[in-house]
């Protein structure tokens, strides 16, 4: 058997996570067992995420805080390992994700990233100028991950405005852009999930000049993500979270209503065909 790794927390943000679990528990004075208990997981697999012999998921996190009583703070050490192969420039704003009660979402150009199927995200990430394949999987693995929100027993409310353009601009294979549209459809049905379409009749609107992500926590914004070249970049500053959730209301009354939205998408699948 190899010999046990005593975590040092400054090697990785996985050390790091092990390490401040030992250290949580022994305030707590619980033994491996006891902890396990509270958490409803093996003591085995606690022992084993405390010396690096396997990494904490979701789920462990989550109970490792309910049972020490923390707030939040194992879980924001597992984000820092989910995000470890994410762009750098993104993973501010996955972190405010996270936290959200709410999201509001516009997108003129693509499908968001949250809804993104694994085929045309490949097709997207696979168009940086200079990616090298290694680069391209573990970009895709973060954008996977990143849509584990959208599966928690308690997911935030997430409102999904696109222009027609993001359905009929085709990304990959017409098989890709059909599955993918297929997709937006089974995710539509979600009770937290709302799509909504601006069509192309529209003409010009306010939201032509980029997308953006606002997350809200009591009904009140405090992150936002906007898209530009060459990064997108998180914003926290009040007045532009204002701006923004002044454009998005202002879309939101160019939107068609939800059942035809995805009346809309599903003609686009047919004519994928």
């Amino acid at each position: 058997m190899p010999p046990i790794k005593d975590p040092h927390p400054g090697e990785s943000p996985r050390s790091l996570f092990a390490a401040e679990l030992r250290r949580h528990r022994e305030a707590a004075r619980l033994t491996q067992r006891a902890l396990a208990a509270r958490m409803g997981f093996s003591e085995s697999l606690v022992a084993m995420v405390e010396t690096l012999r396997r990494p904490p998921t979701d789920d462990f996190a989550r109970a490792c805080d309910k049972a020490l009583g923390l707030d939040g703070t194992m879980m924001r050490l597992y984000i820092a390992i989910s995000w470890d192969k994410a762009a750098e420039h993104i993973r501010p704003w996955l972190e405010e994700e996270e936290d959200a009660e709410a999201l509001r979402s516009w997108e003129p150009n693509l499908i968001p990233g949250l809804l993104q199927a694994e085929a045309y995200a490949r097709a997207l990430i696979s168009t940086a100028p200079g990616i090298t394949p290694e680069e391209v999987e573990d970009r895709l693995t973060s954008r996977m991950r990143r849509q584990s929100l959208l599966h928690r027993n308690m997911p935030p409310t997430i409102t999904f405005l696109m222009d027609e353009a993001v359905i009929r601009r085709r990304i990959g294979s017409a098989e890709v852009m059909r599955e993918q549209l297929k997709l937006l459809l089974e995710v539509a049905q979600r009770p937290n999930v709302t799509i909504q379409i601006v069509p192309y009749d529209t003409g010009e609107h306010c939201g032509l000049a980029g997308g953006f992500i606002i997350a809200e926590r009591n009904g009140t914004a405090y992150a936002a993500y906007t898209d530009a070249q060459p990064n997108g970049r998180t914003i926290q500053n009040r007045q532009i979270l204002a701006e923004l959730s002044a454009t998005y209301d202002t879309l939101r009354a160019e939107v068609l209503p939800f059942k035809q939205s995805l009346h809309l998408i599903q003609e686009a699948v047919n004519q994928s065909g």
